[in-house]
């Protein structure tokens, strides 16, 4: 299959590529000036704006009713869908799928072809959610998880990521900045004119640092650590889309306080053993619709402000 051909990195991106990674090994949160690229129009007012949705499971809603793609775990209650339900005149293609990471862009998912596959010269409007998978939010859950039982009062996980004297989670994050920034390039090639939003992850844990054991089976000052590395991959996330022409949207801040550690009244993600349908770890339909509440916010603003 054929990719899309990139240029010669440029003395400018390379600056931007540093930036990036200086930000999130400190994690602070300087984004670089600069102004998104301007909106597609609609001619007259009477096209549909076409919007294709990519992402992996926190876009596609794996368990949650209604599931309208086995192969990819899709719900139509995800926020794409929630997204598309609200602004009239929208036609979706959502081509998410559980498991994606940014390979997935370029290469065949089960019966889901590359999502790459679906961006147009006539797409108006992508939303990007992935680099979850790439740093691992599976094998990070499993690990620390099984970790746990070492030292309940303690810090396992963070330990064993940190052997070797290089935090292993913050390199996966800096290692997949230029991944995405692949991916934001490839959309804005095969669809010059769309806006182009990146989507954030919302909030998997408390973000005080407390614990739920045995709920969420880490060590107690394992959640701190697992919540900011979760706030390093957002960073990641955000000034990769302010260096690749691209918009970002927050769900981090909208989900605060509805994390897998609260009462299942409460919670908008599941915890390892859901309560309401929804994949372990990940947003059930309260959460998806936060997420979706954070896109339409994001849209209603003048585009690049």
């Amino acid at each position: 299959m054929k990719r899309d051909t990139q240029p010669a990195v440029s003395a400018s991106r390379r600056r931007g590529a540093t930036a990036v990674a200086a930000a999130v090994g400190s994690c602070a949160l300087v984004l670089a000036a600069g102004t998104p690229a301007t909106a597609h129009g609609s001619p007259g007012g009477h096209k549909k704006t076409e919007y294709v949705a990519l992402g992996d499971s926190y876009t596609s809603g794996p368990v949650i009713p209604t599931q309208v793609d086995a192969n990819c775990a899709r719900s139509d209650h995800n926020y794409p869908s929630l997204v598309t339900a609200q602004r009239q005149g929208t036609a979706l293609d959502d081509v998410s799928c559980a498991g994606a990471t940014t390979e997935e862009m370029w290469k065949p998912q089960g019966t889901n072809g590359p999502q790459l596959d679906a961006v147009g010269r006539g797409t108006d409007l992508v939303t990007v959610q992935i680099g979850g998978n790439d740093i691992g939010f599976g094998s990070i859950i499993a690990t620390c998880a099984q970790l746990s039982a070492q030292d309940l009062t303690g810090n396992p996980c963070q330990r064993h990521y940190t052997a070797s004297g290089v935090d292993q989670l913050t390199l996966a994050v800096l290692q997949t900045a230029p991944k995405v920034a692949r991916v934001l390039r490839a959309v804005h090639h095969r669809a010059p004119h769309a806006r182009v939003v990146v989507v954030g992850y919302p909030d998997l844990l408390p973000d005080d640092g407390s614990g739920c054991y045995p709920s969420v089976p880490f060590a107690a000052k394992d959640f701190p650590y697992l919540r900011d590395t979760e706030k390093r991959l957002n960073l990641m996330l955000r000034l990769t889309a302010a260096f690749n022409q691209a918009e970002y949207v927050d769900t981090y801040a909208p989900t605060r306080d509805h994390d897998m550690c609260k009462v299942p009244a409460d919670r908008w993600i599941e915890p390892l053993r859901p309560a309401s349908p929804a994949a372990p770890a990940h947003p059930n339909a309260k959460g998806e619709a936060a997420m979706a509440g954070a896109v339409l916010e994001r849209l209603d603003r003048e585009h690049g402000r």
